[in-house]
C-alpha cells in the first residue's frame, strides 16, 4: 500500500514549460522541509538530473512500454518511500504514448496507473478565451484522468491573466498558478536535448534555483499541496530490488562509467547490481586513468561521448585497460554511448577498439521505442530473452551489427543490431532491468566467476 500525496505535471504539448513547472515545485517545496520525490515519465535521462537537484534524491523514470503497465505503480511506491511528497513530470503532451500503441506510455495512462491529479500547463500565449476550448478539451477526453487544475505560462500581464481566468471560470478548474512571460531560465539544449546537470554543475544549480523562485512567485503552493494529498492510497506491493538478492557469496566488484561523458542511467541499475551480490564502483572515463581495483566486470551506459571524444580518446591509459579486460573474457555491457567508446574509433578519433566497428556523428535523430528478442546467449541474457527498449542517437556505427547480433528487433521495423563476443555485449538500444531483473543477477554471476 503506498499513501504518498502526489501531482503529475502535464501539457498539451512539448515545450509547455513542464519541466520548469514540475522542477521548479520540487525545490520549492523541497525548501519547506518537505521530503519530495521526484519522477518522470517516459525514458528520458536528462530531466531526471534536475529533479534530482532539486530535492536532493534520486531522479526516477516511469515507462509503462519498457517496464509494463503492471510496475508502474510499484517502482512509484519504491522511490517515493518515506516520503511527504511526489511530483511526477510528464512527456510530450497529456495523451501522447508509444507510437501507433494508443494510450500506452502516455502521461494520462502513468497518471491512471497512479491514480494522481493531473495539473496542466498551458503555453497561454497568443490567446485569451480560447484557453478555456483548449482546457475542456483536454479535461473531456478521457474522464478517467483526474484534472485537478491549471498552471498557466507565458502570461503576458495582470490583463491578460484576468482574461484568461475568467474563461477557465466556465470550465469549473481551479487555477493553480499564473506564470508571467519572462526570459527561459538558463537551461541550455543541444541535439539530444538539456545539457545533463553533471556537465554544469553550478550554472545547473542557479536554473533550478530560478525555476523554484517563477514557482513560489505565481503558483499556489498550498493548494497544490492540498490537491497532492487528495489521491487515494494505491494497493499492492512496493518494488524491491532485495528480490534479486544473492545471499553467502563473494562480492565481484562491477565498475559503472560515469562523469559528464556518461549520464544516462537508471537509478534501479545499480540497486540491482548492489542487490545481487556486487560492489558497484562508479569510475569517470574524462579523468580517472585506471578502473577501479579488482574490476570483475564493467557497465557503460549511455550519454555524449560525441561531445567529450577528444578528452576520452587522449586518456589512453583507461582505453586500454577496458580493451585489456574485454580481451580478457570479462563481462561488459555498453549502451549507446558505451556502444561508441568500445568502437575502433568516434569522428575519426580512436576509441578503445573492442568492436571493430567506425561510429560518426549523424543529422539523423534515430529515436524511438523497440522491441527486441536476444539473439544469443550473452553475459546479460539467454537466446529468446524478450525485453523492451529505446533508441535515442544522433550516431551511426558501421557496421551496425558483429557476427553475432546482441538483439534482433520487432519494432518498428525487423532488424538484427548490435554485439555479442566472448563477455561482451554491447548495443544502442537502453533498456530498463527492472522490467528484468534476472538481466542484473545473470551478469553479476558471470562476474563472481571471474573474480573467483
Amino acid at each position: 500500500m503506498v499513501s504518498v500525496p502526489r501531482l503529475v505535471i502535464a501539457a498539451p504539448a512539448s515545450n509547455s514549460g513542464k519541466t520548469t513547472v514540475a522542477t521548479g515545485l520540487m525545490a520549492a517545496f523541497a525548501e519547506r522541509g518537505l521530503a519530495v520525490s521526484p519522477h518522470k515519465v517516459g525514458p528520458d535521462y536528462i530531466d531526471p538530473g534536475y529533479h534530482a537537484l532539486a530535492t536532493g534524491r534520486p531522479g526516477r523514470n516511469l515507462d509503462a512500454y519498457m517496464c509494463g503497465t503492471e510496475l508502474i505503480a510499484p517502482l512509484f511506491g519504491h522511490g517515493s518511500a518515506g516520503c511527504d511528497l511526489a511530483v511526477v513530470e510528464g512527456v510530450m503532451g497529456l495523451y501522447d504514448g508509444a507510437s501507433g500503441q494508443g494510450e500506452l506510455a502516455s502521461t494520462a495512462q502513468v497518471s491512471k496507473l497512479l491514480r494522481a491529479p493531473v495539473v496542466l500547463v498551458v503555453d497561454a500565449s497568443s490567446q485569451s478565451r480560447s484557453v478555456a476550448a483548449l482546457v475542456h478539451g483536454f479535461a473531456s477526453w478521457d474522464p478517467r484522468v483526474r484534472m485537478g487544475g491549471v498552471i498557466l505560462n507565458k502570461v503576458a500581464s495582470d490583463r491578460h491573466e484576468a482574461l484568461l481566468r475568467e474563461a477557465l471560470d466556465e470550465t469549473g478548474l481551479p487555477v493553480l498558478g499564473a506564470l508571467r512571460r519572462a526570459p527561459q531560465v538558463a537551461t541550455p539544449s543541444r541535439h539530444l536535448g538539456l545539457v545533463p546537470v553533471a556537465e554544469r554543475q553550478s550554472d545547473a544549480v542557479g536554473a533550478v534555483a530560478a525555476m523554484a523562485e517563477r514557482v513560489r512567485a505565481g503558483c499556489d503552493l498550498d493548494a497544490l499541496l492540498a490537491l497532492a494529498r487528495t489521491a487515494p492510497a494505491l494497493p499492492g506491493a512496493v518494488w524491491e530490488p532485495q528480490r534479486c538478492a544473492v545471499e553467502g557469496k563473494a562480492r565481484p566488484v562491477v565498475a559503472v562509467a560515469g562523469g559528464a561523458a556518461f549520464t544516462f542511467a537508471y537509478a534501479e541499475h545499480t540497486e540491482l547490481l548492489t542487490a545481487a551480490g556486487a560492489d558497484v564502483a562508479v569510475f569517470d572515463p574524462l579523468r580517472d586513468e585506471k578502473l577501479p581495483a579488482d574490476t570483475a566486470g564493467l557497465v557503460i551506459g549511455g550519454g555524449f561521448p560525441e561531445v567529450y571524444a577528444p578528452e576520452l580518446s587522449a586518456n589512453e591509459p583507461l582505453r586500454r585497460a577496458v580493451t585489456e579486460l574485454a580481451a580478457a573474457g570479462a563481462p561488459v555491457a555498453a549502451e549507446c554511448a558505451g556502444l561508441l567508446y568500445l568502437a575502433r574509433e568516434l569522428d575519426g578519433r580512436p576509441m578503445c577498439g573492442v568492436l571493430d566497428a567506425s561510429a560518426r556523428m549523424s543529422r539523423r535523430l534515430t529515436l524511438g521505442y523497440r522491441s527486441a528478442v536476444a539473439v544469443s546467449d550473452s553475459v546479460l541474457a539467454e537466446a529468446g530473452t524478450r525485453l523492451r527498449g529505446h533508441e535515442f542517437h544522433r550516431t551511426v556505427l558501421e557496421p551496425g551489427a558483429g557476427a553475432v547480433p546482441a538483439w534482433g528487433l520487432h519494432q518498428p521495423e525487423r532488424r538484427v543490431e548490435g554485439f555479442v563476443q566472448r563477455g561482451v555485449h554491447a548495443s544502442y538500444v537502453h533498456t530498463h532491468w527492472a522490467a528484468e531483473p534476472g538481466v542484473a543477477r545473470r551478469f553479476v554471476e558471470h562476474c563472481r566467476r571471474r573474480a573467483a
